[in-house]
């Protein structure tokens, strides 16, 4: 039951996102839409923008668990780019709105969990800090965000393929030139 409130309180705010910002919308509107009451909400979210990351974490981050290898990093990042793209009202909202925080968390989670299970796989054997690895991680992970925030900006008119593809060119075999100028 828990699963199914959650699921139906994720559907009113992405639907009321698509006519209202996120700032307009209340919990009474979204309770009033799904019909439940506000303890109901407030025994599963702390506000509104909790359910918002909730959404991101269950819609998009966990469709990203089996592309988290050097080979499939690129349809990771595809799966994102698509879900925004699908999903643009409720994104853009989002993005314009106070709920841009949550959305740059997603993008810069999802990215990093990419990026680092990459890296590792990548520095096996190699003798690096994790210092080291850390900071190649939060790098890569700030390009690609930053690509993807100005993509959404722009009005995502690059289709997802074509900017998977163009982030994939710059940074084939980047990740394993920046491990071996860290290696010691």
């Amino acid at each position: 039951m828990s699963s199914i409130t959650k699921l139906a309180l994720a559907d009113s705010l992405k639907k009321l996102m698509q006519h209202r910002p996120l700032d307009k919308i209340t919990v009474k509107d979204l309770v009033e839409d799904c019909g439940v009451n506000r303890q109901t909400f407030y025994y599963h979210f702390r506000d509104i923008y909790d359910l918002l990351g909730w959404i991101f974490q269950t819609e998009a981050y966990d469709a990203i668990t089996d592309c988290q290898n050097y080979d499939t990093w690129q349809k990771g990042v595809l799966k994102v780019l698509q879900y925004v793209k699908d999903n643009s009202g409720f994104c853009l909202n989002a993005f314009r709105s106070m709920g841009r925080e949550q959305l740059e968390f997603f993008l810069n989670n999802v990215t990093f969990a990419l990026i680092s299970s990459v890296m590792e796989e990548l520095s096996q054997g190699v003798r690096i800090r994790e210092e080291d690895k850390n900071f190649i991680d939060r790098f890569f992970t700030f390009a690609i965000t930053g690509m993807l925030t100005d993509w959404m900006r722009s009005g995502m008119k690059t289709p997802p393929e074509a900017l998977v593809q163009e982030l994939s060119t710059l940074m084939e075999g980047q990740l394993i030139m920046a491990i071996k100028r860290y290696k010691y």
